[in-house]
């Protein structure tokens, strides 16, 4: 298999699987969710991303099981699809999980007892917004796993257990069918709590990139370990918390700061439907912080009151030093927002109106 990464810390890159790497990332899919013949997954993501080709097809050819699949996702149509094809699971990306919640349609809103066949939904390719989690199991009361994949290890590599008494929400969980570990800059590995990249050894891991022995010889460790480009800790129970990309960190006069911290906020806000922080030029610190927020349909959003939220909870030096207020954020194929485009929008806009 052919297929590309989403971009979103650079241009997308070619990745190669082979037959044994696909087998496995659906067998870890399977395995992980406890997948039996009858089960139905609701494939809702784009067959040309890892998770929609992976996890919702792969996973259930492997366990014997049966997949639905619409032509596209509809925010109107996805309960329907649920309760009428009778779906026990189903595998989506935080935008989608957002944007049920948001949904002011007919049929948005299910009664319960109506998706009691449904054993459990699964969030990937993202981080999942600890508020997004919350509100989302309790309007459905559906167990909602939130994992992490990658394209280039064929999916899956973290996830919380079935047991909903077991997640820890603002984490993907633990290490699924390969090794984790949590290393520096060194490649040496560091103790529970400490923050450094998200390193996995596996079988469902890729044959390199396309045409670039280079960058596939950078993506992995002397002792052979494939580097994510994530950041994290991880806690004694094993558990990973992501707290952001490597390419992606906002360094604020000499500072680190994680987008992924100021975006938990800004979804705490009520009437936000999608929200980015991102690090633009600042003269003085490098960089500065701005967000990126869309409200939800028939909502408007007071920055006033925005900024004083974000200022309480993460205090002056951390909060955004502007809100764009915006109809949509730039996504991939998956829904995963692409910060690096906001950045690049923000820069024209500010050149217009300079």
């Amino acid at each position: 298999l052919l297929i590309y990464t989403s971009g979103t810390t650079g241009r997308p890159k070619g990745v190669i699987h082979s037959h044994a790497s696909l087998l496995a990332g659906g067998a870890n899919t399977a395995a992980a969710h406890h997948l039996t013949p009858e089960d139905r997954a609701l494939c809702v993501l784009p067959l040309c991303h890892i998770n929609g080709q992976v996890v919702t097809v792969m996973g259930p050819l492997l366990s014997g099981s049966s997949v639905v699949m619409p032509s596209r996702f509809r925010v109107s149509m996805f309960w329907d699809w649920v309760s009428v094809h009778r779906c026990t699971w189903f595998s989506a990306v935080p935008t989608i999980i957002s944007y049920l919640l948001g949904a002011q349609e007919a049929g948005s809103n299910p009664e319960k007892n109506i998706l009691a066949h449904v054993r459990f939904g699964r969030s990937a390719s993202a981080a999942l917004p600890p508020a997004v989690h919350t509100a989302f199991v309790e309007r459905f009361g559906i167990p909602l796993i939130e994992t992490m994949g990658i394209t280039e290890t064929a999916a899956p590599i973290l996830s919380n257990p079935l047991n909903p008494k077991a997640h820890r929400i603002g984490s993907p969980g633990k290490s699924c069918g390969n090794e984790v570990r949590i290393a520096d800059e060194r490649s040496t590995d560091l103790e529970s709590g400490s923050e450094g990249e998200i390193q996995i050894r596996c079988h469902n891991i890729m044959k390199g990139y396309l045409k670039d022995p280079e960058k596939t010889r950078e993506a992995f460790t002397q002792d052979g370990w494939y580097r994510t480009g994530d950041l994290g800790q991880m806690d004694q129970d094993g558990y990973v918390f992501v707290t952001g990309r490597i390419k992606e960190l906002i360094i604020k006069g000499g500072e680190n700061i994680a987008p992924r911290e100021i975006d938990d906020v800004l979804y705490q806000f009520p009437g936000v439907l999608e929200a980015a922080a991102v690090g633009v030029f600042d003269s003085r610190y490098g960089e500065e912080v701005a967000a990126c927020v869309v409200a939800s349909p028939g909502n408007l959003i007071d920055v006033d009151a925005l900024r004083a939220h974000c200022e309480k909870n993460l205090g002056r030096f951390k909060t955004p030093s502007v809100f764009h207020l915006m109809e949509t954020l730039p996504k991939g194929p998956s829904g995963k927002i692409q910060r690096l485009k906001l950045v690049d929008e923000i820069q024209k806009q500010n050149a217009g109106n300079g």
